[in-house]
């Protein structure tokens, strides 16, 4: 017997679990909702937290999605601090962690995924940090007040934006990279080098091409990481940055098609019944990405995800299809990218980047895929409808400053 049931229950409060639950109300669907969280709080933004909550720019209240009053006066429940962990898809059911059970008419999963966290030995050691929740941000918070020393593995946009904030408290910081790049997995070699010379000149230590052996500590707090090479890098704190793995587990035990995250169509639906997934957790085939299967690990992909879901739920059906767009703060650098450089054969430099503001245009087979746009405002607006046609422009006009991005659209036979 179940302890409560709802024609749509929600597991997870993130981005795309708040989104989901906002469009089904939206679109007028009268039935119960629920959303279920593994955390503490109601649903609030997850990009600030390595950004402008880490930094102390933002008070929590800033970065909740809506007021505490928004859910109750639409009559959404948030059942708080109960981690789903079973599914059962033929009686519509599902347990958490304490062994309670909920009812559900659909099922939304959208519960993103837990940072990876490194594999070797002084893992577990006190000072070791993600990013990946309000809580992890704030006890990282608690305990920089008292080190002077902080090493970011992985130079990811998470490991790079933290790296900015350390340098902000006027810690001596040192990122470190296993490829011979920062950015490698999703950016050209261009805005990599950029990115890397930006960070040291304004004072962190940045080590490519390098393996971390283990973590070194006192047997209880972590005080350095060790290098393959033998080297040890003294820390009070390290930040972990190297991913996240998508929090699938359940779904892929109840029959989900799935592997790395779960695998969804074009309506966003699990091979399961009345069972949706959506957002980082979430692999399903991308046009932008050259028909290819993936994950996308950005708001605009769980809030996009999350209104496609409610609107196959209300019975207005309309296929997944948006063109991703991301951005980072670090500094006083503002990136936005939109599109997808995977399988880029050629890159476009649009300006000079000694300038600190320009683009990077990539091209596959000759049409324009992606825009990383660093303080290129104009760029990023005008350059999306080129990704969204797939244009084929010269590269030679793409560089060319003078000619706006917009004057391509419709230019092209």
């Amino acid at each position: 017997m179940t302890a409560s049931s709802y024609d749509v229950l929600i597991v997870g409060a993130g981005h795309g679990g708040a989104q989901a639950s906002i469009a089904l109300r939206q679109g007028g669907f009268a039935g119960s909702i629920a959303m279920v969280t593994e955390e503490a709080d109601l649903p609030y933004e997850r990009p600030p937290l390595s950004k402008e909550y880490l930094a102390g720019d933002k008070p929590f209240e800033r970065i909740m999605i809506r007021p505490t009053a928004f859910w109750s006066e639409r009559n959404i429940d948030i059942l708080t601090e109960r981690r789903i962990e079973r599914v059962d898809p033929v009686g519509h059911v599902v347990t958490d962690h304490a062994g309670a059970t909920i009812g559900y008419g659909k099922l939304i999963w959208a519960t993103g995924g837990h940072a990876r966290r490194l594999s070797c030995d002084g893992f577990d050691l006190a000072g070791v940090h993600g990013v990946r929740t309000r809580a992890d941000v704030d006890r990282l918070e608690q305990e920089l007040q008292h080190a002077a020393r902080v090493v970011v593995i992985g130079g990811g946009y998470i490991g790079l934006e933290a790296a900015a904030v350390m340098i902000k408290f006027e810690k001596s910081v040192t990122v470190l990279e296993a490829m011979d790049r920062v950015l490698a997995r999703v950016a050209g070699e261009p805005l990599s080098r950029f990115y890397e010379a930006e960070h040291r000149a304004h004072g962190v230590f940045v080590h490519l091409g390098v393996a971390v052996d283990c973590l070194v500590g006192d047997g209880v707090k972590v005080t350095g990481v060790k290098l393959a090479d033998g080297e040890i890098l003294p820390a009070e704190i390290v930040v972990v940055g190297i991913g996240i793995v998508p929090a699938v587990e359940a779904l892929i035990a109840a029959g989900a098609r799935g592997g790395n995250g779960v695998d969804v169509d074009d309506l966003c639906r699990t091979s399961l019944p009345d069972v949706y997934a959506i957002g980082d957790c979430a692999r399903h085939e991308n046009h932008f990405a050259d028909g290819g299967w993936i994950r996308l690990e950005s708001v605009q992909n769980a809030n996009d995800q999350a209104s496609t879901a409610a609107k196959d739920i209300i019975g207005e059906p309309k296929p997944y299809h948006a063109v991703p767009w991301f951005w980072s703060n670090q500094y006083d650098l503002r990136l936005q990218t939109v599109g997808l450089s995977i399988g880029y054969d050629e890159v476009v430099v649009r300006g000079d980047i000694a300038t600190r503001s320009f683009s990077i245009i990539y091209l596959r087979r000759g049409q324009v895929i992606a825009l990383d746009c660093v303080n290129a405002v104009k760029d990023y607006v005008q350059g999306k409808a080129l990704v969204v046609g797939g244009l084929t422009i010269a590269s030679t006009l793409l560089a060319d400053t003078t000619i706006p991005l917009k004057s391509h659209v419709g230019a092209v036979p």
